[in-house]
């Protein structure tokens, strides 16, 4: 299981690291369909890099703290990967949107990083309290 998940990651990665450069000359090679701008697929390469950090997490615990599924760790990876890139495009991007468009994009910005931070603020109250190890689901008497 632990290759089959680095593999899936390996792949996740790649074509992450492909669609935060994505660029004409990519399009060219690849023979897919253009885009006018690299807006969205930089958002995608940012949330596969969030994926190929969830899968990472999940290879690597013990299989006593294995959480079945993503996991909040690997949500919380995936949430920040996506709402960085996007505040790296609405302050570095050369972005002309209405000003809606700004306030609709900053907004989802503040959820995904707000809701991400209280995930791993409830995640470490809970290892706190219950005395747990690595905080992705078992206890330490469990080991």
């Amino acid at each position: 299981m632990r290759i089959i998940l680095i593999v899936d990651a390996t792949i996740n990665f790649l074509l992450g690291v492909l669609l935060l450069h994505f660029s004409p000359a990519i399009v060219t090679w690849l023979g897919v369909p253009p885009s006018s701008t690299s807006f969205y697929p930089n958002i995608l390469g940012a949330i596969f890099i969030g994926i190929t950090i969830a899968l990472i997490i999940g290879a690597t615990a013990s299989d006593s703290r294995r959480p079945q599924g993503l996991g909040l760790l690997g949500a919380v990876s995936i949430n920040l990967c996506g709402g960085m890139a996007l505040a790296l495009w609405l302050m570095l991007g050369h972005l002309h949107l209405p000003i809606r468009g700004f306030v609709l994009l900053w907004t989802l910005v503040v959820i995904l990083v707000g809701v991400s931070l209280a995930e791993l603020l409830h995640t470490r109250r809970m290892k706190n309290r219950n005395g747990w190890e690595g905080g992705a689901g078992s206890r330490a008497s469990d080991n």
